[in-house]
């Protein structure tokens, strides 16, 4: 039974919304904008746009929650997230339709994304009471220390369209379990799914005030929320200019801040590597979503003896990817709005010539004169040099380079300013942990692609790819500060 079959009773999901959370009411505003299917181009409904006056009355709600939240035990917190990950299981067909028809992805990859996050919400939610300090050594019996941590307090939490349901659970998550309230801010491309997880967490038990909802058009809104003085803590997903942008806003109050921006992970290929295990992980790593990941594999690094039977191989596969609309269930969508399609496609365009050579695609695939399709692109690169090598596509456009050894493969994977993921592809396990030590990424995965199999694996990130731990088993910490106290013992 396919992903679609599945969702027969599922109808198709509206686009109406009042975007507006504050103090645990939906508000209605005057001004609204669409919600729009990426693969037609047409709305399917209106949500209401938040006033740059909301962001007053929602970090308002948040502080007067804030204290009540952070004292309510760890452990009814964690049964709270529980719960709320519990409905998110029991749900995931219609949040899943929210998101792929929004986004423009899939079902099945709006499934998989929503299947994502209500893990993130189960493996957060057994940490919420398992948040500890440290006892401290005393130079005399006379003394005791020790560390605890506590919650920032009111944290902003500013997200982007691309993967919202993974994203809301990772930065939402950890942030309540660690006893903070919280003003949201989805993107106004694709905050559906957004909207119907507060639905669900408010049903779960969350509190009036200790998470709140903002959802407006354009940068106003966003930037008065980072830059309001009543934010303790700025956790901001997003492109490395607004990221830029986000932190000089944190700089004025001096508020601590952590960012996931960019990435341009390649996946190495070595003479040795299992080539029927990498080349459909690879396909994936760069056509899952359309490419529109910060961990997309847009750089395949292949060894010279290799590397004519590795492109073929790539071309081959990524000429077989099925395009569709996110009802039609196939193995990619569109890009998420014409915005997007035309950036993509004039990155692509400009950057032939000289040293990069179309492989593949670069336009709309046959059939599909509406819509922001863009086929499946390869780029055969031979000059190392070519601006496209280094710059975050966010779509489904592949370079290709080679390497001679290892040592001009370490030099290769770290020819960019980004360090999110790297991938490496080879049954010499000494050279893979050489790789791992080598290469300058937050994350390495060796023979897969990203972390699949791994429960609590932090999202690190390096150089201009933000820093931020992201999610897994260290994530609470970001959402608390820790506290040193020194006692002297009298009598």
């Amino acid at each position: 039974m396919t992903t679609a079959e599945k969702f027969s009773s599922t109808p198709a999901p509206s686009g109406d919304h009042p975007g507006t959370y504050i103090g645990g009411s939906w508000l209605e505003r005057s001004a609204s904008f669409a919600s729009v299917d990426p693969a037609t181009g047409e709305a399917f409904g209106q949500i209401s746009a938040s006033e740059v006056g909301d962001v007053d009355r929602a970090v308002a709600a948040a502080r007067a929650a804030a204290r009540g939240w952070a004292r309510t035990s760890p452990s009814e917190r964690g049964a709270i997230l529980g719960r709320w990950a519990g409905l998110v299981f029991q749900h995931q067909h219609r949040l899943a339709a929210l998101e792929a028809r929004n986004v423009g992805k899939p079902l099945s990859g709006g499934l998989l994304n929503v299947q994502i996050a209500g893990s993130i919400l189960q493996f957060t939610a057994g940490g919420a009471d398992k948040l500890t300090g440290a006892t401290l050594p005393t130079r005399s019996p006379d003394y005791f220390g020790f560390t605890r941590r506590e919650p920032h307090g009111v944290c902003a939490i500013v997200l982007p369209w691309n993967v919202p349901a993974v994203l809301c659970a990772a930065n939402l998550a950890p942030a309540l379990a660690a006893g903070n309230a919280v003003v949201l801010k989805p993107s106004e491309v694709a905050p559906l799914v957004i909207h119907a997880l507060v639905e669900l967490a408010e049903e779960a038990g969350v509190p009036a005030g200790v998470l709140n909802v903002l959802t407006g058009v354009g940068a106003e809104l966003g930037a008065a929320l980072v830059g309001h003085p009543g934010i303790d803590h700025i956790s901001f997903v997003g492109s490395v200019a607004t990221g830029r942008l986000v932190m000089q806003a944190a700089a004025q109050n001096l508020t601590p801040i952590k960012v996931e921006l960019g990435g341009k992970s390649p996946n190495l290929v070595f003479a040795d590597a299992d080539l029927d295990v990498a080349v459909p992980a690879i396909v994936r790593s760069i056509t899952e979503n359309a490419g529109q990941n910060c961990n997309a594999g847009s750089r395949l690094l292949v060894q010279a003896g290799i590397a004519d039977e590795v492109r073929q191989r790539v071309v081959a596969a990524m000429s077989e990817i099925r395009i569709g609309s996110w009802d039609e269930d196939l193995d990619m969508g569109p890009l998420v709005n014409s915005v997007q399609h035309e950036r993509v496609s004039g990155l692509v365009e400009g950057a032939l010539g000289d040293g990069v050579e179309l492989l593949l695609g670069g336009s709309r695939p046959d059939g599909r004169d509406s819509g922001n399709f863009l086929a499946p692109t390869v780029l055969g690169v031979t000059d190392r040099n070519a601006p496209i090598v280094g710059q975050e596509i966010f779509g489904p456009v592949l370079t290709v380079e080679t390497f001679t050894d290892d040592a001009d493969a370490i030099a290769l994977a770290n020819g960019t300013d980004f360090g999110l993921l790297a991938c490496v592809w080879t049954q010499d396990v000494s050279r893979a942990l050489r790789m791992s030590s080598e290469i300058g990424a937050g994350q390495i995965s060796v023979n897969q692609f990203a972390d699949a199999g791994v429960i609590g694996m932090p999202f690190n990130m390096y150089k201009q790819s933000g820093f931020s731990a992201g999610n897994g088993y260290r994530a609470l910490y970001e959402f608390t500060r820790e506290k040193a106290v020194a006692v002297k013992l009298l009598g």
